[in-house]
This record gives C-alpha cells, sequence and structure tokens, in this order.
C-alpha cells in the first residue's frame, strides 16, 4: 500500500527555507514543506497547497528533483514522497499552526534536527542532481536501517 506525498525544498541565495514541525508526524523535526496528495488533485498542484497551508507561500516556479520511499519496519504503508526544488515564489514565509519557518545557510542545515535519510538526499539535490531513494526506517523511525539512493535522468 502506497501513500503519495510532496516535499518542497526552498531555495534562494544559498539559503534553504525549511519548517520546524510544531504537530503530527514528524514533530520537532525541521523539514520542508509538503504532505499528502489528495483524491483528485495532481502532485504538482498538492506541492502547491501544502506550501501555501505550511508557510503562506505561492508557488510560481518549482522542479521536481526525487522520489524517495519510505518505510518503517513493522508497517505495511509505503510512502512515496516526490521531491521538489522550488526556485521562484511569492509572498513572505508565515508559521502556521503546524510549522515554523525559517532561512538556514547551506552551511547551518540543521541535519541533527531533521529525519536521518534527509543527509543522504539533500546534498544530490543542492548538487542539481536528479535521484531516486529507498529508506527503511527501524519501528520508531529514529534510525534508517537500509537505504539506497541513485542519481538518474527519468524520475517515476
Amino acid at each position: 500500500m502506497k501513500k503519495v506525498l510532496t516535499l518542497a525544498i526552498i531555495e534562494q541565495n544559498g539559503r534553504l527555507l525549511l519548517g520546524l514541525k510544531k504537530r503530527g508526524f514528524g514533530t520537532d523535526k525541521w523539514n520542508g514543506f509538503g504532505g499528502k496528495v489528495t483524491p483528485g488533485e495532481t502532485i504538482e498542484e498538492a506541492n502547491r497547497r501544502e506550501c501555501r497551508e505550511e508557510c503562506g507561500l505561492e508557488i510560481q516556479g518549482a522542479s521536481k528533483v526525487g522520489v524517495c520511499e519510505f518505510e518503517f519496519r513493522g508497517n505495511p504503508e509505503i510512502m512515496e514522497v516526490h521531491i521538489f526544488r522550488v526556485h521562484e515564489w511569492s509572498g513572505m514565509p508565515l508559521e502556521s499552526e503546524e510549522m515554523r519557518p525559517r532561512w538556514f545557510g547551506i552551511e547551518e542545515i540543521p541535519f541533527a534536527e531533521m529525519w536521518p535519510d534527509d543527509a543522504h538526499w539533500l546534498p544530490p539535490l543542492l548538487a542539481g542532481k536528479t535521484f531516486t531513494g529507498k529508506f527503511l526506517y527501524d519501528e520508531n523511525g529514529t534510525e534508517i536501517i537500509e537505504y539506497e539512493i541513485a542519481e538518474t535522468d527519468v524520475l517515476p
């Protein structure tokens, strides 16, 4: 069983806009902005909606750069996350009920306070690569048991 989600990485002038998750899945972790694709919605539409809801930005230009699958031992659901690099938007980042946005310099990315997989796929994203990945976490979602990541020219 697959659940399709989006994740937007917003970049400007050598900085990333990340959000501190305030509730729900991933609470207290820094992350990009995203979430579930709802029925009748395209992945791109979901990406724009989630950014608007979570940080107040209206995406006007984004490129899909990765697709990663995440599995948690003991849970049959696979999360298929479509990762976008956002390069054009309007508005100012605003705190929402779910996320508190903050800009980080590329050298200040808080990997220790993010999902462990981010350290594997974020560097290729920042290097302008497209990629696919698979990550298997332990039951608690704290440790990666195994993973693979590969550069690709064709994304699913």
